[in-house]
């Protein structure tokens, strides 16, 4: 029986992850900040990943054939701006300082474990590639781009100098039920149901404009798994190849509720508080050829699954 440890569990991507190894039979240790998780044993306490000992002797116990780095820090482009010295050190602490403790108690005690870690398409930033994939410059724009971009240059070091498994998937936008709330796609469903069942009258949007290259997050955690299946690490980009608008996204969310959007949402600029970066579209080909890993759920489909759970959500 094959084991697994997810670091960050408690999230969309680790949720997901969880319920999709447990139907493959594996033992799975899932850790948080906030708690732990094990499906074959009684629950550990929480470990700190930003303390090296607590890290190796976790990997030295279990050792995992499997560790899904999936722990970040994230701004959303909602978010008030923190400070940036004070949001460039957590991110660093979290996004590679932490991972650091993994792929380094891999190399000392458990040389058989393959590590994931999550990127982000934020990494291309400013891309002057209208498709963006494995060969396309990083330019990241924002301190999330740049401590990812750390991060990927980290599990490629420790391939190349200690021989750790370490694959990076470039994960560009992925959405479901169980998106956060202020993250645009899920920001634009409550409303929408807010809207039909006369909670609230209106929904204001930053940029109508901007383009997203939207996925399904239970695809994307599967594409994680296979990437780890493979003969050797090595960097992959994970997404649809397909880019739509925020105006289409609302514009199909309010429509499945039999609504016309254009009465319900205002745009209003000021609600942007990060730098604009161009629209992100992805090429996931490579990660086809030697995967056979393609997205399940489109653009429609995503929007159907995220109103209908909304929906019963209010049932409940």
């Amino acid at each position: 029986m094959k084991k697994a440890l997810i670091v960050g569990h408690t999230g969309q991507d680790g949720t997901y992850l969880i319920d999709y190894l447990d139907s493959l039979n594996y033992e799975i240790i899932g850790i948080s900040s906030r708690l732990s998780y094990s499906n074959f044993k009684p629950v550990s306490p929480t470990i700190d990943i930003l303390n090296k000992s607590e890290v190796e002797g976790l990997i030295r116990f279990f050792k995992p054939n499997e560790i899904y780095y999936l722990a970040a820090v994230h701004q959303s482009s909602i978010d008030l701006i923190a400070d940036d010295h004070q949001l460039f050190h957590q991110s660093m602490q979290i996004n590679v300082l932490a991972l650091s403790n993994f792929l380094e108690a891999i190399s000392k005690y458990s040389n058989n474990s393959r590590l994931f870690y999550a990127a982000s398409s934020h990494v291309f930033g400013n891309s002057s590639h209208a498709i963006q994939d494995e060969n396309t410059p990083f330019s990241p724009i924002c301190i999330y781009g740049i401590t990812k971009m750390s991060g990927i240059q980290l599990c490629r070091y420790y391939h190349l100098k200690h021989q750790v498994f370490a694959s990076i998937g470039i994960f560009y936008n992925h959405e479901s039920p169980l998106r956060a709330a202020q993250f645009v796609s899920k920001k634009i469903v409550k409303a929408a149901v807010a809207i039909k069942l006369k909670k609230i009258d209106k929904l204001v949007l930053g940029n109508l404009n901007a383009r997203i290259d939207w996925g399904y997050a239970p695809d994307f955690v599967e594409a994680a798994h296979q990437i780890l299946q493979l003969n050797d690490s090595d960097t992959f980009v994970i997404c649809t190849g397909e880019t739509h608008s925020v105006r289409e996204f609302a514009e199909g969310v309010f429509s499945y509720l039999n609504l016309d959007w254009k009465q319900y949402v205002e745009e209003n600029p000021k609600l942007i508080t990060k730098t604009n970066r161009k629209d992100l579209q992805g090429n996931y080909s490579k990660l086809h050829q030697v995967t056979g890993w393609e997205p399940k759920v489109y653009f429609n489909r995503l929007i159907e699954i995220m109103v209908d759970n909304e929906l019963i959500s209010y049932d409940e």
